[in-house]
């Protein structure tokens, strides 16, 4: 069955308002599934596709966060730190939105075909290439500044100095949104643009709250959803619900299989979400 488009132009009053007056806005945008309202915050978490394990897991659970708060997570379902941000707000049942570097009635690449539908149901898929246009590489360059325009602010989660998540965030820059990093080992090479970015000025973020403090806009959905959003199969929840005694990183890290630096991060979010408490350095659910 042939999907069912909608195509908006940049004057329809369902044209994305954020994006509209932006330079290089496209005359027109291809969308399959529903745009969520302008009212409600966006943030686009872009990076590598080549990602380590630890970065796919850091975009995720940072989304799955956001998500899980009713903002919504844009991204451009490529393979690596885009699809791992998208999963990441699928499991909190979270609104996302993918930019596609090809025609609308195309996923690509052809593998996350299930991913793309999930999305369409869960949000939109966007593009500004008509139906049947293939994916040729300029693209998804391109893209990018839908990407970044269409959100409030843009997270860079482990980019190489070559990574097209730096063209994102230049195009944020000129658009007038804040750039956020967040950053990985020195001297690794997936982190070698991201560092840049930091140096050049982007800002540093550890985990949802940070980014929370640096962009009042979210400050506030995130103050006003309920802690029940936070999703009960997270593994570091399952774990803290089975042990009778408060539990340090380390031991949490063991249990799930999850590097340390990964586990804390998400249990300073659970920690400001309500659903964990910390007491002298362990982590007992609430």
């Amino acid at each position: 069955m042939a999907p069912h488009i909608h195509t908006l132009i940049r004057k329809d009053p369902s044209y994305p308002a954020r994006f509209a007056p932006l330079p290089g806005a496209p005359a027109q945008l291809f969308v399959r599934g529903a745009l969520p309202h302008e009212h409600i915050p966006a943030i686009a978490i872009v990076g590598t596709r080549k990602a380590t394990r630890e970065g796919r897991e850091m975009a995720r659970m940072l989304a799955r966060t956001l998500a899980g708060h009713g903002i919504v997570i844009v991204s451009g379902l490529a393979l690596g730190i885009d699809a791992a941000a998208h999963e990441g707000a699928l499991d909190a049942h979270g609104k996302t939105v993918a930019v596609l570097g090809c025609g609308i009635d195309t996923i690509y690449p052809p593998s996350h075909e299930s991913l793309g539908r999930r999305i369409e149901e869960r949000g939109a898929l966007v593009s500004e290439y008509p139906p049947g246009t293939p994916a040729y590489p300029n693209q998804f360059l391109e893209r990018n500044r839908i990407i970044s325009g269409l959100s409030d602010g843009v997270v860079i989660v482990e980019a190489p100095i070559a990574s097209g998540a730096l063209a994102t965030a230049r195009h944020a820059a000129d658009q007038g949104r804040e750039v956020f990093v967040l950053p990985g080992p020195a001297g690794h090479p997936h982190y070698e643009g991201s560092h840049m970015l930091i140096r050049e000025g982007a800002r540093l973020i550890r985990n949802a709250a940070d980014l929370m403090e640096d962009l009042p806009v979210l400050a506030r959905v995130m103050a006003d959803t309920p802690t029940s959003r936070v999703p009960s199969h997270d593994p570091i929840l399952m774990v803290l619900a089975t042990s009778t005694e408060p539990l340090s990183v380390d031991t949490i890290a063991e249990a799930t299989t999850l590097e340390p630096n990964i586990v804390l991060a998400r249990l300073t979010e659970l920690t400001l979400d309500g659903a964990v408490r910390e007491t002298k350095g362990k982590f007992t659910i609430l």
